[in-house]
């Protein structure tokens, strides 16, 4: 291990080099005074002879090595701008100037690792983009593309590169759903393509600002295999619950109608007609579980109109029973009346069915911060983790004689409003049912 040299301060090191030039003016004036008496201006004249050009070869040197330094100092510091960390620098004397060469090469080293890092943090996420099925955009200002992954080579221009073409001339040539999809400036579905061919995307859009430009990201996701495995368990729950439901009440109408049978022939005809409104029951029971279905297959697109909220809640609570809770709002809303009617109707239907007491279900109305807020609350039992997580999925029902599709269709009327559907316990017991709605200009 090589020793350091004694350290001395760059103060110590130049005032012992000004006190020997010194110390050496002093010693050659006094030999040449000794051979030169009574001369003193021969004297200083030929001391400063001798001792200014050491002097400044001396003084030189020194300045020479740390001008050496500092230029190295920059050359490093402009590799380091440039991205070239492999520059250190050595210093022989244990001084301040070592101390900054130390602390430069540590900088060095810190920045080197750190470069490194963010390189093979940089090629992780460039592999883990690059081999994602969601065909990923990135767009700058003037609608020129600055990144594309392969995905979204693949499905708009054939695998070859995008970076550096315009939007604009990409879309003319993909699917006009595509060029439809962009247009409408928002997130949603679209198809591509007819029959067996057709295919189905989700389009989502993101705006930020990079390097103080303004950039979007456009993500393509193909949903057709995802939503063909959904319609088929959905359909596979469709049928399995219309299967229960239709045995359930053709069991019970082959009994009955055997058993009049039998009665007729021995001509106890005395209980028919009770036989025959057993059967009456049931078949009605029977219809209005088919109705439900298709009511919730065929609901249509919302006609938005404004509604005045007095008269759409006098309607309502001619209906079924509830407490409002609070004034209406006094400004209209813009909604389709009797869709929203058959929803809050199916939350109050639910609410009574709960087990509440009529004068313990609310209806809350507010407007605020552009959204439109409904509430129907109860004092019911609420439910429980795994029946919130599934009360909206279509078909799910805890009830015996239930069809599941009343949160269900509530939920579909939000969505169709461009709203959602929130449920919660409430505290003290109960449940609150949410519809939240955008507010519409009545225009």
């Amino acid at each position: 291990m090589a020793l350091r040299p004694m350290r001395l301060s760059l103060l110590t090191r130049w005032t012992a080099l000004i006190v020997t030039l010194l110390v050496l003016g002093i010693v050659i004036a006094l030999l040449l005074a000794h051979f030169l008496p009574g001369q003193p201006l021969l004297v200083l004249a030929a001391t400063l002879l001798c001792v200014l050009p050491v002097a400044v070869i001396t003084i030189r040197a020194q300045l020479q090595s740390m001008l050496s330094l500092f230029r190295a100092l920059s050359g490093t510091v402009a590799s380091y701008q440039d991205g070239d960390f492999g520059f250190s620098l050595r210093w022989p004397q244990n001084d301040e100037l070592a101390d900054l060469v130390a602390a430069h090469n540590a900088l060095g080293d810190v920045l080197r690792k750190q470069r490194l890092d963010l390189v093979q943090r940089e090629l992780l996420l460039d592999t883990m983009v690059q081999n994602t099925p969601v065909a990923m955009l990135l767009v700058a200002e003037g609608n020129a593309i600055v990144y594309a992954n392969l995905a979204a080579r693949q499905l708009l221009h054939h695998g070859r590169r995008l970076e550096g073409h315009h939007l604009a001339d990409i879309v003319r040539e993909a699917a006009p759903a595509l060029a439809e999809a962009l247009a409408r400036r928002n997130d949603g579905l679209f198809t591509s393509g007819e029959g067996e061919q057709e295919e189905v995307y989700h389009l989502a859009r993101r705006s930020f600002s990079l390097n103080g430009r303004k950039h979007e990201l456009l993500l393509l996701r193909q949903l057709t295999l995802e939503l063909r495995r959904q319609e088929v368990q959905t359909w596979k729950k469709v049928i399995r619950v219309i299967s229960h439901e239709l045995n359930n009440s053709l069991a019970p109408l082959a009994s009955l109608a055997h058993s009049g049978a039998e009665l007729v022939r021995r001509g106890q005809t005395e209980r028919l007609p009770q036989i025959l409104a057993t059967i009456e029951e049931r078949t009605r029971h029977l219809e209005t579980f088919i109705l439900g279905y298709a009511r919730f297959a065929k609901l249509p697109a919302p006609r938005l109109a404004p509604c005045e909220w007095q008269p759409f809640l006098d309607s309502l609570a001619s209906q079924a029973a509830f407490t409002l809770d609070g004034p209406p709002p006094a400004q209209a809303a813009v909604f389709d009346a009797a869709q929203m009617q058959q929803a809050l109707l199916n939350l109050l239907k639910n609410a009574l069915e709960s087990g509440s007491r009529e004068e313990h279900i609310g209806l809350h109305v507010s407007q605020a911060h552009g959204q439109l807020r409904i509430e129907v609350r109860d004092r019911g039992p609420g439910m429980n983790g795994a029946v919130l997580e599934n009360a909206l999925v279509p078909f799910y029902s805890t009830k015996r004689s239930g069809t599941g599709l009343g949160l269900a269709l509530a939920r579909e009327i939000a969505e169709a409003h461009g709203g959602r559907i929130t449920l919660a316990n409430r505290e003290g017991g109960g449940l609150a049912v949410t519809l939240i709605f955008p507010l519409l200009d009545r225009n």
